[in-house]
């Protein structure tokens, strides 16, 4: 268990909430027994993927009129094409496959204060897209068919807890997206609730303090997906003066701790910040169309997947899982395999001597309301030679070319293992002196932390980003991460 190490807080009563998060961040220390225990965890998780044809995919199907593949319980998700048309864009016209998961998964993590502190039960998870086994998740992470049990394998473990959140205290509960290129319409439901009374802890969980979370952020491939996104809805801005302004530990962080504050300002007012966004999507003309996978303009299905006729984007793979640590040890699934690792970053500055990030109101065909939030530069860089000189991000070389000393995070972190096969980006925070034009802004964290309140503001590369900022907010403590 990680003792508190004596920090005074001191918040307003509307403030405890956040005071009690603070406290939590600044236990940061004693994870030589996390280590050990998911070491033992690796050691012990048996699992296998192999890849296969989609066309000999045990339980799914490929349609014979459309050249779609679905599971035969009708269940899970299926792979679909979309054409989508986005006039004036840099590449106005394109076809691609893409996801249709029509079902709401609960994406949650259960806290309880052990000695005053609170503390996230944190999942040890295989997932068979996972760049190396193993990766922290939230204490659920379950689709709609796997949490009632169309696999027929066990139950989901703590599942009562999100289901029934009524019993409890929620501290976050919240629609949000996922990836707006892969998955048409997709959204998951981001909880996290705090309990009393004895919790059961089974062999695969951990307890863990935000402190301690924010620590393992440095390790690549660690922290999941599901588990930033759900991290990055915490509630932790709700002071005039942050506690954390208090423990910094130089200029930066002291900016980063100013811009969780809201009585610190902001360079564009919360109004004109919805009313530029609502703009956008106002006047975005943006046609999405499910379309037949099969015939896809540009993409082909040999040797068991199916791929654009560039070899680059993206392919859609077939592979065959044992896991013994599952609710079920063996499956089948389509899943899609990026070619080549992506850059996610925000470019991040001081502006009053409050942090700002710059935001980019982006388009993406799965977007349920056309034009989401997202980081600065979000692209895989191979890919662009198979595209317009237009179509390269407009501040991608700022964040290439920076020097070391501007860069504030940079940490290889995977996205969804469930869906995605070996898909890493490199999530970075990089302070540069630029300006921003009509399809961007700069905000401060806590502006970004009251969109996350609400659905479909921040996409989910730039929920990630808010947990690392989260994460670096807390004073540093040496050699307890490794890397």
């Amino acid at each position: 268990m990680s003792p508190h190490r004596g920090h005074a807080i001191r918040s307003r009563p509307n403030g405890r909430l956040t005071a009690r998060i603070v406290r939590s961040m600044l236990a940061g220390d004693w994870l030589e027994e996390f280590w050990a225990w998911f070491a033992e965890r690796s050691e012990r998780a048996a699992h296998r993927v192999e890849r296969a044809s989609l066309d000999e995919l045990a339980g799914w199907s490929r349609d014979a009129r459309t050249g779609d593949y679905a599971h035969h319980s009708g269940k899970f998700f299926r792979v679909t094409g979309i054409d989508v048309h986005v006039p004036g864009a840099a590449v106005p016209r394109w076809s691609q496959p893409i996801i249709v998961q029509p079902e709401i998964g609960i994406l949650g993590i259960l806290v309880k204060e052990f000695d005053g502190v609170l503390h996230c039960l944190m999942q040890a998870k295989f997932e068979p897209g996972n760049a190396n086994g193993l990766q922290l998740s939230p204490t659920v992470q379950a689709t709609r068919s796997n949490f009632q049990r169309v696999h027929r394998g066990k139950a989901v473990p703590y599942l009562e807890y999100f289901r029934d959140s009524a019993r409890h205290r929620v501290l976050a509960d919240v629609l949000q997206s996922e990836q707006g290129a892969w998955f048409y319409q997709k959204c998951n439901r981001n909880m996290i609730v705090e309990v009393d009374g004895d919790v059961p802890v089974g062999e695969n969980f951990r307890w863990l303090t935000f402190g301690q979370l924010n620590r393992l952020f440095g390790v690549q491939n660690l922290i999941n997906m599901d588990a930033r996104t759900v991290l990055s809805c915490l509630p932790f801005t709700g002071f005039d003066r942050h506690p954390l302004s208090d423990a910094a530990e130089d200029d930066f962080r002291l900016a980063l701790a100013r811009s969780c504050s809201s009585a610190e300002g902001s360079l564009h007012p919360m109004p004109e910040i919805l009313s530029w966004i609502t703009g956008i999507r106002a006047q975005s003309e943006v046609t999405t169309r499910v379309v037949p996978l099969a015939g896809l303009p540009a993409w082909h299905r040999a040797d068991g997947r199916i791929s654009h006729e560039s070899g680059l984007f993206f392919d859609v793979i077939g592979v065959d899982v044992a896991a013994g640590s599952r609710e079920v040890t063996g499956w089948s699934q389509p899943m899609i395999e990026p070619i080549g690792d992506g850059v996610v970053a925000f470019v991040v500055r001081r502006i009053g001597g409050v942090l700002h990030a710059l935001v980019h109101a982006r388009v993406e065909p799965g977007y349920v309301n056309v034009v989401e939030l997202a980081p600065t530069v979000q692209c895989t860089p191979g890919n662009l030679r198979a595209l317009p000189a237009a179509a390269r991000p407009r501040y991608l070389d700022t964040v290439l070319d920076a020097p070391a000393e501007q860069v504030r995070y940079a940490v290889a972190l995977s996205e969804e293992g469930g869906r995605f096969y070996r898909a890493v980006n490199t999530y970075l925070v990089v302070e540069a002196d630029v300006e921003d034009d009509a399809d961007y802004r700069w905000m401060p964290l806590h502006q970004l932390a009251d969109l996350l309140k609400h659905s479909n503001y921040l996409n989910v590369q730039a929920r990630s980003l808010v947990a690392c900022l989260q994460s670096l907010s807390a004073p540093s403590v040496a050699a307890t991460a490794r890397r």
